[in-house]
């Protein structure tokens, strides 16, 4: 089959590669649909702490947000699943230890990450093996696009309820990328009254062509009170912003990384009896994210702008932008077009 691998700091190849065989316990997927996400490019860049940290090293196969069909399946594993369009999950804990036990696998010390972690290759190839335990089935009505959204989907269901974005709460998301445009619909979804700060206005236009009104840059913020924050960007001086511009007995969500550390005053933190949250992973919205996606509630397929093949990956994970792409932040990969 062929691959997309990953071979050191901004070098690549398509490779043929011996297809996966399900091990016990395992599926194969017939990939259909994998997004390109900041995580990818900070490989590509070699930036990506997992590489400094031993978790991860070159030559590595990219992509954990991904939609396909079953192929096959490794003894322990029902039939039911053959020809079952599924997305899966991207952490794969231990099963053993505590944290697994507590239903909190997504930060097990020896999870695997598909297409992040040594040891679990991810889907950006034309098929990818995974544990059948990790599966989500998708419905009719989530098509390839939208189960390929349901990874970073997870994570912005998962801000959007850290932040209590429900009815009569005012939500500022700071950040108008894939995640906290997510982050936004599902705040809207919920009923919450919101707005979003952005650098680029390009980005802030097409956040406006979602329906969203209320499109600030940080020197036109209003002064309004905001009960929860969400810093889904990677500027390092916005967490303390969040802190500075939330409502006392508010929320700060944090879900965005800078490439640097971000420091907050916890004096302030106190004072102003502030919930500050730390987030990583969709692990535990998946399902959530999926209902949402099938009933209509939240719609984010005008989020991808385009969709390339293998052979385009290389040149996005560089930052071109693909010939005709629209205005959305998100690019996707459909492993079977050749031409690409």
């Amino acid at each position: 089959m062929r691959a997309f691998v990953l071979t050191g700091p901004g070098t690549y190849e398509v490779q043929d590669i011996p297809e996966p065989v399900a091990a016990p316990g395992e599926v194969v997927i017939d990939v259909e649909r994998v997004g390109v996400c900041g995580t990818d490019m900070e490989f590509f860049t070699g930036e990506m702490a997992y590489l400094h940290q031993g978790h991860s090293s070159f030559p590595m196969r990219l992509g954990h947000e991904w939609s396909g069909l079953v192929r096959s399946v490794g003894a322990g594993v029902g039939r039911e699943w053959l020809g079952r369009r599924v997305t899966g999950d991207t952490m794969i804990g231990c099963g053993d230890c505590r944290r697994c036990l507590r239903r909190r696998g997504h930060v097990c010390e020896k999870r695997r990450e598909v297409g992040v972690r040594d040891g679990q290759p991810g889907a950006l190839a034309e098929q990818l093996a995974v544990p059948a335990s990790s599966l989500h089935p998708l419905p009719d009505s989530v098509d390839a696009t939208l189960g390929a959204l349901v990874e970073p989907g997870g994570n912005a269901l998962r801000a959007a309820q850290a932040a209590s974005a429900d009815r009569n709460e005012r939500v500022l998301v700071l950040g108008p990328g894939s995640i906290g445009l997510l982050v936004a619909m599902f705040a809207r979804a919920g009923g919450a009254d919101v707005h979003i700060m952005g650098k680029e206005q390009s980005s802030l236009d097409f956040a406006g062509t979602l329906g969203f009104e209320r499109l600030w840059r940080e020197d036109t913020l209003p002064d309004l009170p905001f009960d929860s924050i969400v810093d889904a960007s990677n500027a390092p001086h916005l967490p303390a912003l969040a802190l500075e511009l939330v409502e006392p007995g508010g929320r700060i969500v944090c879900i965005g990384l800078a490439g640097e550390p971000s420091r907050i005053d916890t004096r302030t933190l106190a004072l102003k009896d502030v919930t500050a949250v730390g987030l990583l992973s969709a692990s535990p919205a998946l399902d959530a994210t999926i209902a949402a996606y099938a009933d209509g509630s939240v719609d984010p397929r005008p989020l991808v702008a385009a969709t390339v093949g293998l052979g385009q990956v290389g040149a996005v994970l560089a930052g071109e932008r693909p010939r005709g792409a629209r205005a959305g932040p998100k690019i996707h990969v459909d492993p079977r077009n050749i031409a690409g």
